[in-house]
């Protein structure tokens, strides 16, 4: 129940609202590129210490910072819960054979010089039917970083394309979480809201696969080195491991859910039942030894290093690194969101803006912001999705460009922020040892073309006025049908908000 007796901050001005942000930032540039650490999660915490206190000066008590960082926690946990799931089924998977089996068969049946490509169109299509992008990068993605290093391919290429292919389907999923969120805080549909995305969507993915395609026939060496090796895992893997095509049900048990329209979590859990089966039927493992891998994950020692590099991993243990950092990070935002600090940011953003071309871009580098900011892929869509609903509508813009702005980047932005939820899953579930020091590995980011040609599209469309549609009659009136706030731009400015932070209604 919510609670009734809860404050609501002081609008801060703009140089307040920036402090906990400016030295966030700056905390987090001096752990990673100062101290060469990738742990940021203590900058994250002390910058919400500092949100809180700037939330204190604004007529908050702790309390009710508390809620906002609780709540924007709770809102989050299905992907936490998805996360936790992941771990699992890595380990579980890898012990059953299930992901030693798709090693095996990506190895022997691919080519190097499509496997970039390849790996983008199956992570896009399973990430379409499963609705979940990191449940995708979690299991067919850790399949595939295996096929990668057997490749030769750098990792940061391979982890790249998978993300592309991840995000991409999670983007056009009409049973993705985020894919629902965007056009239910802009006012939309979810139909509507994907049919509008395609002029972004498919010219991006039809640029990245011509990228990985070229960079597949240019960049890898396919001599016989490169098959010995091949040669090396897959027998490694047939000692190891029994090989067969049945061993890929657990992967069918979740596919075959995720198109009946099951939830991720339980479709998830179905598909850790099943493999936790599989091992125990077909490689001799015990009950206790399938729950130490759910737990802890799965251990081997080999006499190939690649193949010991990429199985011994997975289990819920394994991501606590990572959960931990989206806790925080989620925090971090739900702080900043009650004290209404982005808030203030983003109003100081509107008030300069008085073109549909300066709003389009606007939010759509605010969801950006929000992401680099905030650390929390939902709040990048929600929050400005709220802010900016009421400026489309004065202008007579459809709002379904807002909901393309903020999915661009909300969702795909996400996994190229390390210490964002989307980044941090990335890093920690395709093994990329960032916090190692092998900060090459970040280069997966710039390779992750999809991510960021879709929203780059999106602001080149906003400048030429191309598939911006303006609003309908039937749109307008039905905002009007239901009291939606609008802005009045008759006089070229949005009106006040009240002290609540919603506009008024003309």
């Amino acid at each position: 129940m919510a609670n009734t007796n809860s404050r609501t901050a002081e609008m801060p001005s703009l140089g307040l609202a920036l402090i906990p942000v400016v030295l966030t930032l700056a905390l987090l540039g001096v752990q990673i590129f100062y101290f060469g650490d990738f742990t940021p999660h203590i900058p994250l915490a002390i910058g919400l210490a500092i949100t809180a206190l700037v939330g204190i000066k604004q007529g908050l008590r702790w309390k009710d910072i508390e809620e906002g960082i609780f709540h924007v926690i709770h809102v989050s946990m299905p992907s936490v819960s998805v996360l936790i799931l992941v771990g699992m089924i890595v380990g579980v998977w890898i012990a059953s054979g299930t992901v030693p089996t798709l090693i095996y068969y990506g190895l022997t049946i691919l080519s190097p010089q499509v496997f970039l490509a390849a790996a983008m169109i199956l992570c896009s299509v399973v990430s379409l039917s499963l609705g979940t992008s990191w449940g995708t990068v979690g299991t067919v993605g850790l399949a595939l970083m295996g096929i990668g290093a057997g490749f030769e391919i750098p990792m940061y290429w391979t982890a790249g394309a998978v993300v592309s292919g991840a995000f991409f389907g999670d983007k056009v999923s009409p049973l993705s979480d985020t894919t629902n969120l965007a056009p239910a805080v802009t006012g939309t549909d979810v139909f509507s809201h994907i049919k509008n995305m395609m002029p972004t969507t498919v010219p991006s993915m039809l640029i990245a696969l011509v990228i990985y395609l070229v960079a597949g026939f240019t960049l890898i060496d396919n001599d016989n080195a490169s098959f010995e090796r091949i040669n090396a895992i897959t027998t490694s893997l047939q000692n190891n491991f029994e090989i067969s095509a049945w061993l890929l049900l657990p992967a069918l048990v979740v596919i075959v859910l995720a198109v009946k329209r099951m939830p991720p979590i339980p479709s998830l859990f179905a598909g850790v039942l099943t493999g936790a089966a599989v091992a125990m039927f077909t490689q001799g493992a015990g009950v206790h030894d399938v729950l130490t891998y759910a737990n802890s994950g799965y251990s081997i020692q080999t006499s190939s290093d690649a193949i010991n590099s990429l199985l011994n991993r997975g289990g819920i243990q394994s991501m606590m690194w990572t959960i931990s950092l989206i806790l925080i990070a989620l925090g971090f935002g739900g702080a900043l969101e009650k004290t209404r600090c982005l808030e203030a940011i983003i109003r100081a953003i509107m008030s300069k803006v008085d073109s549909f071309r300066g709003v389009q871009s606007s939010a759509t580098l605010t969801s950006v912001a929000t992401n680099l900011v905030a650390g929390d892929p939902y709040l990048s869509i929600a929050l400005p999705g709220r802010m900016y609903a009421p400026v489309y509508r004065g202008m007579k813009y459809s709002t379904l460009n807002l909901s393309r702005a903020i999915e661009e980047g909300g969702t795909l932005v996400s996994p190229l922020v390390p210490w964002n939820a989307g980044g941090a899953f990335v890093i920690g579930a395709l093994g990329l040892s960032i916090g190692n020091g092998n900060f090459e590995n970040l280069l997966y980011i710039p390779l992750a073309f999809a991510c960021w040609i879709s929203p780059v599209l999106g602001l080149i469309y906003a400048q030429i006025g191309a598939f911006s549609p303006k609003a309908t009659a039937e749109e307008q009136a039905q905002w009007e049908k239901q009291g939606e706030a609008i802005a009045d731009y008759a006089t070229g400015s949005a009106n006040e908000q009240n002290a609540s932070g919603a506009y008024s209604t003309r």
